[in-house]
């Protein structure tokens, strides 16, 4: 099933994808997702064709819990040794966009800004220390994402939050899957029509199992939270007047251009 939230003269509402037809649920359970304890999915009466709404961002999270180095030639491509535990830094909720939306080329601090193609994890269900065998039923489902960083500020600062955390910098769509295997679906994201990444998750150094259960073990886990599991070798930078795109089998494609 595909679930995203979209908005058609004015309105936003959250509906069930199939084909080319998009069916409204019940209530706008994505807009503000954490301020329920669980998202429970009630289809409505009302039906839309896709091509007439704008789509936009998936959810509205309290948080977005990013991970680096999760891939093995990743690491191998930046000379990092494979780390021990799953590395953790965070993007705000401000930076999120969604389909179509434009990435902003931060020009006045950064000269090098990278994208980085990944599966992100939404949250169903409030979580607390949940184990790897319990993660299933606190996950509503995936969703293409970029993880766009600065890469001359990341190195600059050593920590990521500035170089992470830039309003636009993380894109995310077009909609969430909840019938994928995250364990072995393939990432491809292409700059200007040429695909620069191609991997499976099954590179991945934790799985997304491993990933959840640890960081729920961190902090809680609010229902619409974005877990963002890592990108694959092939990251490359980007300027004003692209396009990205980050297709993952099962999902669809995410499609950003960038702005100075």
């Amino acid at each position: 099933m595909r679930i995203g939230r979209f908005r058609k003269d004015g309105r936003e509402f959250t509906g069930i994808v199939e084909g080319e037809r998009v069916f409204a649920l019940k209530e706008d359970l994505l807009a503000t997702p954490f301020f329920k304890d669980s998202i429970d999915v009630e289809r409505g009466t009302e039906e839309f064709s896709l091509e007439g709404l704008d789509i936009l961002p998936p959810v509205n999270p309290s948080k977005i819990i990013a991970i680096g180095l999760n891939y093995k030639a990743h690491a191998a491509e930046f000379n990092k040794e494979l780390p021990e535990e799953p590395m953790l830094f965070m993007k705000p909720p401000t930076a999120v966009i969604g389909q179509g939306e434009a990435i902003v080329y931060p020009t006045h601090m950064s000269r090098r800004v990278d994208y980085e193609g990944e599966l992100a994890v939404v949250i169903g269900r409030r979580a607390k220390d949940v184990t790897e065998e319990e993660v299933d039923k606190y996950i509503l489902g995936y969703t293409c994402f970029n993880d766009v960083t600065a890469r001359d500020l990341q190195k600059k600062d050593i920590q990521y939050t500035r170089a992470k955390g830039f309003d636009t910098f993380a894109p995310m769509g077009p909609w969430i899957e909840t019938d994928i295997d995250p364990d072995d679906v393939t990432i491809e994201t292409y700059l200007n029509g040429e695909r620069r990444q191609h991997t499976s998750t099954a590179d991945m150094i934790f799985s997304v199992r491993r990933l959840v259960s640890f960081v729920s073990q961190v902090m809680t886990l609010l229902p619409g939270d974005v877990i963002a599991t890592g990108t694959p070798s092939g990251v490359g930078k980007i300027k004003s007047g692209d396009t990205i795109e980050v297709k993952i089998e099962g999902i669809g494609t995410l499609v950003n251009t960038v702005i100075a």
